[in-house]
């Protein structure tokens, strides 16, 4: 996966998986009109759905009433059920088109709506940026919000109970999913390779430890491989804490599967260190931040990706 570096627009190759999508969709329709706009709201959510996958969000389409031939006929309707959010609206425009049109059935029960732009080719989508709440039907694109933006306002809709609370577990209070660890926070040889800014570190041994620690078994489907993230804590005055990272394989394996990374997101989404395992047998990252600071944890692989979200 890769993502453009204009931060304000994202741009996906429309697949012949979509397309193929999309004509099976339109071909349930006898009414052109209607079979046009069923083929568009299909490449709109896959083009979305793709653009959330990148960032780390799940999401469950068969959930999603655009995937549902029946809701197609009646409504004019391209959502997608982002888990642990809500649904959020995916609106298709062509080139050269400077407004959006978003249908009054669809303003109430969205968390969103993100405009995405087509070619004329439709082999390429692009996305432009996205509104919050729906008001009125036409919407110019010159109001839509910065795509810059979209990571952290999906962040601060999640489910409280999927937000870890690191400062809890200093009182032994533990989200479900997260047992003990007794490993230790050990750094391994110095063999992969990372990019970040003056807040990362590798831990020396001598470092004093986190006072509390716990152990999540992480599971990369797509690729039958399982690893494990440990998190620990620690604090080092009454508003900071030391955070620090692991990732290990599970099991009888020794080493973590060549290219997997792991990243430390902000509230945006956007990389505040990062590190791509070489062979090696574990990942140990160490950083600092304030009491109800938020940041997320992304582990990726090819095209498969999981993240966890925490506040401190």
């Amino acid at each position: 996966m890769s993502a453009n570096t204009d931060p304000c627009i994202f741009p996906v190759p429309l697949a012949l998986s979509a397309h193929l999508q999309a004509k099976k969709f339109r071909s349930y329709q006898s009414n052109p009109h209607k079979a046009t706009q069923v083929y568009l709201n299909t490449l709109a959510v896959y083009a979305t759905n793709y653009y959330l996958q990148c960032l780390g969000f799940k999401t469950n389409l068969e959930k999603s009433d655009s995937w549902n031939p029946t809701l197609q006929t009646l409504m004019d309707v391209a959502d997608l059920e982002v888990v642990d959010c809500g649904k959020l609206e995916c609106r298709a425009l062509m080139t050269q088109t400077n407004y959006l049109w978003v249908p009054a059935e669809v303003w109430s029960d969205r968390i969103g709506c993100v405009a995405v732009q087509f070619d004329e080719s439709l082999r390429q989508a692009t996305l432009l940026g996205f509104t919050e709440k729906a008001t009125e039907c036409k919407l110019e694109i010159t109001q839509l919000r910065s795509l810059e933006l979209f990571p952290g306002y999906l962040n601060r809709l999640r489910q409280p109970n999927q937000v870890i609370k690191l400062d809890r577990w200093l009182e032994n209070i533990f989200e479900a999913g997260w047992s003990a660890a007794n490993d230790l926070f050990i750094a391994p040889k110095p063999a992969f390779n990372f990019r970040g800014g003056d807040r990362m570190e590798i831990p020396p041994l001598e470092n004093s430890l986190p006072v509390v620690k716990r152990r999540k078994l992480l599971n990369l489907e797509a690729i039958a491989e399982k690893v494990v993230l440990m998190v620990g804590l620690m604090p080092t005055n009454e508003r900071e804490r030391e955070v620090w990272v692991k990732l290990f394989p599970d099991g009888d394996r020794t080493h973590l599967p060549p290219n997997l990374q792991l990243m430390v997101l902000d509230e945006t989404g956007e990389a505040l260190m990062q590190a791509t395992a070489r062979s090696t047998e574990s990942i140990l990252l160490k950083f600092s931040g304030e009491v109800g600071e938020y940041f997320s944890l992304k582990i990726a692989l090819d095209n498969l990706s999981l993240s966890e979200a925490f506040i401190i």
